[in-house]
């Protein structure tokens, strides 16, 4: 296997440079054949890849621990489901995913690339094939995963056990997938710009392959979040950490790109400036690379540090020269076909957005790259940590959040007063009655309040528009369902994006929740004993064991009770004088009004191997708050060491998944054909790019 292995890698680097050679001599003379065997070359390198990548899958499956990458990722006590994991557990495996991921979605890009493109379609083969390039040449000779062993060991060293949950099938494959998957819309374009082609014809291509990445890469680091919540143990979901954010700078970009090609598609304006978004989302993307293949900046999910940042630190640099050496070339005849007409209408607002979207990037950016400043000019190591981040884009997040609400409905061109109270009367009013609202509960944290209040100004507004569009179609005869379903239908990109709108705002929702109404406390529970917070009583009734030659695991089986604070009140007072949320009470006896809901088990494991330590947090969740129990030890003297959180809204984070994905599906769909029926008449204060 590693014999096929290495020559699959070495086939693919030979016709990989000859595919980037081919394309641009052909291109050059005039030799359309050439071209052509280029463009073949291109897909043959994809069969290079799933070879390589079969062959290493092959090693698992046999446990062939000659072979150094499969003794350190897995032993014969591995459930084989998780070769799949081991698979890119490692640097030298990962980044064989990583070319299998860009070989077959450069296949596929170049296969149903539209035909207009035929003119610059050599010089994206190119770039894809360079690109290519570089990965199996990395592969071939600096990070082999086929490197032999000089001694064959008789047990490999086992999978990480941070990589064993199962959202590790998903997460990391997505966001790797995410981050190469730039390379597709930004070959494109470069090709177009390198042809001369200085139009449009890139605009579908670009848009549906990076809306394809953003939602990989979204979905990824939304599996992230939630792999932190339930297994990491700390209680969150986001920390800032350098990995987390140079996956979310380039998908911030991405955003803001995916927002202002649609100004381009409908106007003819923002076409330097889309180029220049793709050219920071791709540089931002070998960042990453950078970083996680063992870069100066320290990460909890970076690998070892090796020779390998070196490499990827020169291709980023060369990346960069080369993305805007082009576009200052080109930039003359990439001018707009029309000036913006007002500052208040719907491109302007989508202008705003992009550059709210580059300053949470561009401060995130500072966040990462600072301790590597800080080093090399004071040769003091800092770490940026989270309240940085959260104090500096946290305003900057709530404004995209607005812009959210109020560019939607503005009409493209300009907009009349008369339009903006039509359209704006109802959000501000529902926004202003729910900061009234909690106001009169007694809700605390203005900050929270009228982050909330902005909340359901922008659900008003998406609201309000599918209202209007539903009732119209309604008029002219149709069901309020079939209405609804033939109002998105009719408009697929710009529906299913409200539909990722309404996941944005409930991610908001949990993160507001979380941020500015988390509960902790911590105690350690004998058996029978409880520890009580706000209005839950934990109880630790049991605890099993069942450890394996690789790992001691424990449960503990936990009911939990909702109480009346009331029959606590004498406790509940005594831990507030102490500065604590919680309290533990040594007696089993239960009060009047304690009613069981619920039973949870926390896990925790040692593995000897790797001497680290894994949880699974017990977690009763509801619509309102999650009751999150983290097992920090199972004590010797049978006590159980706990950290308990109530996290409100938490639920929300979670929901936000599925709808960011069904509106990524909608806008991806393709459009019906045109269904032909009687104009309606436009609404009072209704534009003309709303019918």
């Amino acid at each position: 296997m590693a014999d096929l292995g290495v020559m699959a890698l070495l086939l693919g680097l030979a016709l990989s440079a000859y595919s980037a050679i081919g394309a641009i001599i052909g291109e050059k003379i005039g030799m359309a054949a050439l071209v052509v065997s280029a463009r073949r070359a291109l897909y043959m390198t994809t069969v290079t890849a799933i070879v390589a990548s079969g062959a290493l899958i092959n090693a698992f499956v046999q446990n062939d621990f000659s072979i150094a990458y499969v003794a350190d990722h897995s032993n014969t006590l591995m459930d084989r489901a998780f070769v799949w994991v081991a698979f890119y557990a490692g640097n030298e495996g990962s980044l064989l995913y990583i070319l299998l991921a860009l070989s077959v979605i450069s296949a596929i890009s170049v296969w149903f690339a539209p035909k207009r493109l035929a003119r610059s379609m050599p010089w994206t083969i190119a770039i894809l094939a360079i690109i290519q390039l570089f990965y199996f040449g990395v592969l071939a000779f600096v990070a082999s995963p086929f490197e032999l062993l000089a001694t064959v060991p008789l047990e490999g060293r086992g999978i990480n056990p941070l990589l064993t949950p199962p959202g590790m099938f998903s997460h990391p494959p997505l966001l790797m997938g995410g981050l190469i998957g730039v390379t597709i819309p930004f070959a494109f374009v470069s090709g177009a710009l390198i042809a001369g082609n200085y139009g449009d014809d890139w605009i579908d291509v670009a848009r549906v392959s990076a809306i394809i990445t953003w939602g990989v890469l979204g979905t990824g680091m939304l599996l992230g979040a939630w792999w932190a919540y339930t297994i990491l143990g700390w209680g969150g979901y986001w920390a800032w950490d350098p990995i987390e954010n140079v996956a979310l700078m380039p998908w911030l970009v991405m955003t803001a790109f995916i927002h202002s090609i649609m100004v381009q598609k409908r106007r003819g304006m923002f076409r330097m400036w889309n180029v220049a978004l793709l050219n920071i989302a791709f540089v931002l993307a070998q960042l990453g690379m950078f970083i996680n293949r063992g870069g100066p900046v320290v990460s909890v999910h970076s690998f070892a540090a090796s020779t390998l940042g070196t490499i990827f630190l020169l291709f980023m640099m060369v990346s960069l020269v080369f993305a805007f050496a082009l576009f200052l070339w080109r930039m003359p005849q990439l001018k707009s076909d029309r000036a913006m007409e007002s500052f208040v209408s719907r491109e302007a607002s989508f202008l705003i957005n992009n550059f709210l979207f580059l300053a949470v990037m561009g401060v995130t950016l500072w966040g990462v790259l600072f301790p590597v400043f800080s080093d090399l000019a004071r040769d003091v190591s800092v770490s940026v940590s989270a309240p940085y981040f959260d104090r500096v884009n946290g305003p900057v997040l709530l404004g995209i959040v607005v812009m959210m609400g109020i560019g939607p409905l503005l009409p493209w061109r300009k907009t009349s007063a008369r339009s903006m109270k039509q359209w704006f009367v109802w959000p501000i009013i529902v926004g202003l009655i729910t900061i009234g609202i909690l106001v009169a509960l007694g809700i605390q944290r203005p900050v929270a309040i009228f982050s909330f209040g902005v909340l359901a100004f922008v659900a008003t507004a998406i609201g309000e528009e599918w209202w209007r569009g539903t009732a119209a179609r309604h008029r002219s005869g149709d069901n309020w369902a079939l209405a609804w379903w033939r109002l998105v239908n009719g408009n697929r990109p710009r529906h299913g994006g409200y539909i990722v709108h309404i996941s944005i705002l409930m991610l908001a929702l949990g993160i507001i929740g979380t941020n500015f109404y988390q509960q902790r406390t911590n105690g350690s529970l004998a058996l029978g004993e409880s520890l009580v917070i706000d209005s839950y009583r934990i109880e630790y009734v049991d605890t099993f064991d069942s450890s394996r030659p690789d790992r001691i695991a424990q449960w503990a089986e936990m009911t939990v009770y909702q109480i009346d604070p009331d029959d606590y009140k004498q406790e509940i007072s005594f831990a507030k004088a102490q500065g604590s949320s919680g309290f533990t009470l040594k007696d089993s006896t239960l009060r009047p009004n304690d009613e069981l809901i619920d039973t949870i088990e926390p896990w925790h494991g040692f593995y000897i191997d790797f001497n680290m330590a894994s949880v699974r947090s017990g977690i009763r969740s509801t619509v309102v708050e999650d009751l999150y129990v983290i097992p920090r030890d199972f004590l010797a003297d049978g006590r159980v060491s706990l950290a308990v959180s109530i996290n409100p809204l938490a639920w929300w984070l979670w929901v936000s998944g599925p709808f960011f994905i069904i509106g990524t599906m909608v806008a991806l769909w393709p459009q019906a054909a045109v269904e032909r029926r009687p104009a309606r008449k436009r609404l009072k204060g209704e534009s003309e790019g709303e019918l």
